[in-house]
């Protein structure tokens, strides 16, 4: 398939309807998700925006220890179980339950968020 033939955000489709990208999906209320693997990918990138905000949040408030690490956990799992049961409203069980839903992604969007929260705290408060 040549670049020319590509499109940006829409793939017609040979029937003459649009296919929508995953983010367009993503910012749309009860989208319809094809693949199974296209809605763990926005949850998974969800998290790691979420993980740098907070990130950097943390790192310019000077919030320390367990209280900022306890906080980031609240708030990333508690918007995704928000985003994926209210206002997605898809079928947990079609994804192996919500505790699946809850993980995807956890561990490394922990990681980018201590990253981030180290960087911006040193270089604002370290003397």
């Amino acid at each position: 398939m040549t670049s020319s033939s590509k499109k940006k955000e829409e793939v017609h489709l040979a029937n003459g309807g649009v296919k929508q990208s995953a983010w367009s999906k993503a910012f749309n209320c009860k989208a319809v998700w094809e693949e199974k693997d296209e809605f763990l990918d926005v949850i998974y990138w969800f998290r790691q925006i979420i993980a740098v905000i907070l990130g950097v949040i943390w790192g310019i408030a000077p919030l320390k220890g367990f209280l900022g690490i306890a906080i980031f956990c609240i708030i990333n799992a508690g918007v995704l179980y928000l985003y994926f049961s209210s206002f997605q409203q898809v079928d947990e069980e079609e994804y192996g339950g919500t505790w699946e839903l809850t993980k995807e992604g956890f561990m490394t969007s922990f990681a980018l968020f201590l990253v981030v929260w180290i960087i911006f705290y040193t270089a604002l408060h370290y003397d």
